[in-house]
């Protein structure tokens, strides 16, 4: 069949004209989009894409010297929920479904979380028990009737990462993980934060510092000092709505937080706190301090501050760093190693100190034992080891007395005045009166130089006594000694030497000379700092605490020592500082504390070859204390010794016995409403059969337990304190 062209031609000029206008219309509207609606579209294009939003980085873990975690941030969560969430806007307005769409959705909605509730009621109790599943049933089911749009899942309750995996198991909020349509169906709102957590509790809480809770903000201690490396950086990102669902979008990833690795020995400083808290509790004294260094480096191993508060000994302030006080007869030391590096005295002059009374320009000067008719006539090292305050303060005013300036100038130059530049806020600098101030008088030089009239932080003190020890090198004390990222080291920091000799050589033999006869006389006022274990060299000190205007009115006392040891090949120097009212002296009340922590830590950092010890016939039998024999047998396995028998089972409790030169044990058992016998137990054993049973343990002395304040039988009650003293 043929095609008539007639029937087309007639229609080219109608294709044409609709085309023409059709092409006008494109135009028209183009130009329209790019001028007249280009503000209302921009607006529906910003509500789609929120404002930037932060994305917080994870901060940094504060680690152990060993590596063992010491501050850590963990994800906590809270969690809402928006039972309009899948409506449409109109719907979500109008508080139900509007449309077909709207309809669908509701049902399945209703359906799915209905069919669930029992179960999510029931996880929700295990999660979070302050509720009963049935009181969870009612606040839902309120939450779903009231049709609310910000309803928290778990009211008043942050949850743990552990809580937050458990509650998205959970029927019908488990929905969330399928697919981008049934999160927004199910509406769950996630405000995750990060929280600090301490896995060794309150040990060093002050050194490790604290944070502005949500803030993440440092307020103090390592957490300052190190905050812009712990920090990191944040990123940046906005959300964006995509076919009904906001979406995240991450627009420059943050950077998490750098660890750093510090100085501090985890068990040195459980030693340093429990030898200090007993301390403290045996004579109700109001504060406490211990700092350990490591000689050679400076290297802060164990830092301890302690407060009674509400009659617990609790950390609250780092007065170790930041306490300017008056530190007493320790800082004799420095009084005559200025004076001896000056020549101004010899080791072998003498000072006649009379009856240990001596009028100083109208005041009199003391010593301890004046009442006992003093120390007569006594060298250079009897004034440190009897610590006579009329012997030091005569020297010193004898020689200096016409140009006090030359011995403040030689206390800076020996150290004990230095601004040590640690990086912690609020540490105190020294503080020495100078001739002219309007504090100088004529008897400000004398009392100085037996520790009055000065201000010294614990830190500062402890930091000269580590020169001593270092064989004249002054180490700036050390808190953190590298930073790491992902496990890596990216940044050493090296130890700090502040003053390579702080005296001569022949002084300082003469000063360490004289600290090991303060202790290891038997004249020697140090002498209860001393120890069969291990040899100790230091200084005692006892200052009236002054209270401002009212002077030194009433009987309280700051008492010390301060130390290292061992005295022939120093490791480690310590500081001992302990404010109580009554009377006290430092080497009665700080000197044994001071024992107490050189013992501990000389047997912990000892290793022993058995091997040598022993023959080739002898049998190698260990002491093992009662408690833990599952414990114990690992042990024992791991030295080759084992129990007789073969392998314990695990939480066996008993008591050891040796027969036929091998190994066995009795194992106990205890009624769970009975207290048991915890006699022959070391400390980490008793106070864990304590606290297992809801008791507190307040523990005194060191070796094993030798009695407990609760008979065995006696029934539990569960928050009651129980005593153990401890005992060789």
């Amino acid at each position: 069949m043929r095609f008539d062209k007639k029937y087309i031609t007639g229609l080219y000029p109608y294709i044409v004209v609709f085309a023409f206008i059709f092409g006008a219309l494109i135009m028209f509207f183009m130009l329209k989009t790019m001028t007249v609606d280009h503000e209302e579209l921009e607006k529906m294009r910003k509500s789609r894409e929120k404002t930037d939003v932060d994305v917080e980085p994870i901060r940094g873990n504060i680690l152990a010297a060993d590596g063992q975690l010491m501050a850590s941030s963990l994800p906590n969560y809270t969690v809402y929920i928006d039972f309009l969430s899948g409506l449409s806007d109109k719907g979500a307005a109008a508080r139900k479904p509007v449309t077909k769409a709207d309809s669908t959705m509701w049902a399945k909605k209703d359906s799915l979380f209905h069919a669930g509730l029992d179960s999510i009621c029931m996880g929700l109790h295990d999660i979070c028990p302050m509720m009963t599943a049935g009181e969870y049933r009612k606040y839902l089911l309120d939450g779903w009737d009231s049709k609310s749009r910000y309803y928290e899942i778990c009211p008043n309750q942050v949850l743990n990462y552990i809580q937050f995996n458990k509650l998205m198991s959970l029927p019908f909020f488990r929905l969330m993980t399928i697919n981008n349509s049934y999160r927004y169906m199910v509406g769950l709102a996630i405000y995750p934060r990060n929280n600090r957590m301490h896995p060794f509790g309150t040990l060093a809480k002050r050194t490790l510092g604290s944070l502005y809770g949500a803030k993440d903000s440092a307020r103090s201690g390592l957490e300052l000092a190190f905050d812009s490396v712990l920090r990191g950086k944040g990123g940046k990102g906005h959300r964006k709505k995509v076919r009904s669902v906001y979406l995240d979008i991450i627009d420059e990833a943050a950077k998490d937080g750098s660890d750093i690795v510090s100085t501090i020995d985890v068990d040195m400083q459980d030693i340093c706190e429990t030898a200090l808290k007993s301390k403290l509790e045996e004579v109700e004294a109001e504060w406490g301090v211990v700092v350990l260094l490591e000689a050679a480096t400076g290297d802060v191993k164990s830092i301890a501050n302690l407060d009674r508060v509400g009659g617990q000994y609790v950390e609250t302030q780092n007065r170790a760093l930041s306490t300017l006080m008056e530190p007493g007869s320790t800082f004799k030391t420095a009084s005559i190693m200025v004076a001896l590096d000056d020549g101004m005295i010899k080791y072998t002059d003498r000072v006649q100190t009379y009856a240990g009374v001596y009028s100083m320009y109208g005041r009199l000067m003391k010593d301890h034992n004046w009442h006992r008719g003093g120390y007569g006539e006594i060298d250079v090292p009897h004034t440190l080891m009897y610590s006579s305050n009329v012997g030091v303060s005569r020297l010193i005013d004898e020689h200096y007395h016409n140009q006090p300036e030359k011995f403040i100038e030689g206390l800076h130059r020996v150290g004990i005045a230095d601004s040590l530049g640690i990086p912690f806020q609020g540490t105190a600098t020294p503080r020495l009166i100078r001739p002219g101030s309007r504090l100088w008088s004529k008897v400000a030089l004398p009392w100085m130089s037996i520790g009055y009239s000065t201000q010294i932080p614990p830190i500062s003190t402890v930091t000269f006594y580590n020169a001593i020890a270092n064989g004249g090198k002054m180490m700036r004390p050390r808190f953190v000694k590298a930073i790491q990222k992902d496990g890596e080291v990216v940044e050493e920091l090296p130890p700090v030497v502040l003053r390579e000799h702080i005296c001569k050589d022949v002084t300082l033999r003469q000063i360490q000379t004289a600290l090991y006869r303060v202790v290891n006389d038997e004249q020697g006022v140090g002498k209860r700092a001393g120890s069969k274990k291990v040899s100790i060299s230091g200084k005692t000190g006892t200052a009236q605490v002054s209270h401002g205007k009212s002077g030194y009115s009433g009987r309280e006392y700051l008492v010390s020592f301060c130390g290292y040891f061992p005295s022939e090949n120093p490791k480690y120097t310590c500081i001992v500082a302990i404010d109580k009212k009554g009377t006290a002296s430092g080497g009665g009340t700080a000197g044994p504390v001071f024992a107490s922590i050189a013992e501990q830590i000389t047997f912990k950092t000892t290793v022993t070859d058995l091997s040598v010890a022993q023959d080739s016939s002898s049998v190698f039998v260990p002491d093992v204390k009662n408690g833990n024999m599952s414990a114990a047998g690992k042990v024992l396995s791991a030295l080759g010794i084992g129990f007789t028998g073969g392998e314990v089972p695990a939480g066996t409790w008993g008591e050891a016995f040796v027969a036929d030169g091998a190994l066995g044990y009795h194992a106990s058992h205890y009624h769970p409403d009975s207290f048991p016998d915890l006699t022959g137990m070391g400390a980490r054993d008793a106070i864990f059969a304590i606290e297992s049973r809801g008791m507190k343990a307040r523990i005194s002395g060191v070796g094993t337990v030798v009695s407990q304040s609760v008979r065995p039988g006696e029934k539990i009650v569960k928050g009651k304190t129980v005593r153990l003293e401890l005992g060789q």
